[in-house]
């Protein structure tokens, strides 16, 4: 997996959590600032093939991810915010998102895709899903499809739509614009499990099936054969038949021969 990145609140400098376990507590400078720590952590990282998982040790208290309290061990995504003993840390991706190319345009006309979906995950929204089978809209205008009704959100503040198949958030001029992946962005081309993020706690992940998220390459079944017939899906399995009727002859025949020898 690429190398995900640690970001504490306030610093510049981030902290790259590659494989294995990365304690964090304060550190011995006379700052009081949370840093990468060898002895008596506050939590720690662990990071291995499956994710990135959070631990607690029991002494610590006050650890929360997204707003939720975590007591002993939880397994985050990109994108999450953690406070340990009142630092805020994000965790972000190896490469930031990356931006729509120079051909997108607003035009609302191309076909979204039904199985891409905008689950809610955090915020008022927490558990209902939004499909992007048409594009939509961000905002407190009463039209928004996502309604986030705050004094200080705009009333259209961006937009979700399928273009050349990719999920694409918009800016539609918003002051504060979104957070992707812990990056803040106007514009983004967002991939399956990217998590987005409204006026600061209004989490979203995109979801997709497997088929959604590439473009799909011309399989066997576009010949017009059907898969058992068509030679391009048969490998070693397709020369089975043939061998056995093969060896079924010739056992058939040993046994003729011994019944006919044996009976003269």
């Amino acid at each position: 997996m690429d190398t995900l990145r640690l970001r504490f609140a306030g610093n510049d400098v981030d902290l790259p959590l590659t494989g294995g376990v990365h304690g964090i507590g304060r550190i011995a400078d006379g700052s009081g600032a949370l840093g990468p720590v060898a002895a008596s952590p506050a939590v720690a990282f662990c990071v291995d093939r499956r994710g990135v998982w959070l631990t607690v040790p029991p002494e610590t208290r006050g650890v929360h991810v997204n707003g939720r309290p975590v007591r002993r061990m939880a397994m985050l995504r990109v994108g999450d915010a953690i406070f340990v003993d009142g630092t805020e840390m994000r965790l972000v991706a190896a490469q930031p998102p990356r931006q729509p190319d120079a051909g997108f345009e607003d035009s609302g006309t191309e076909p979204g895709d039904a199985r891409v979906v905008l689950r809610g995950v955090g915020g008022q929204y927490h558990g209902r899903s939004f499909t992007l089978e048409r594009p939509r809209l961000v905002g407190r205008a009463a039209e928004a499809d996502i309604r986030i009704d705050e004094p200080a959100f705009a009333e259209r503040h961006a937009r979700l739509e399928i273009h050349r198949g990719e999920v694409v958030l918009r800016d539609l001029g918003s002051a504060e614009g979104s957070v992707v992946n812990g990056e803040a962005v106007r514009d983004a081309v967002l991939q399956a499990g990217d998590q987005v993020v409204f006026d600061a706690h209004h989490r979203f992940v995109v979801e997709a099936p497997a088929a959604a998220r590439t473009t799909r390459a011309v399989e066997p079944e576009d010949s017009g054969l059907p898969a058992a017939a068509d030679p391009s899906r048969r490998g070693s399995g397709g020369m089975r038949l043939p061998w056995l009727l093969v060896a079924a002859l010739v056992l058939a025949g040993l046994l003729a021969l011994l019944l006919l020898f044996g009976a003269g």
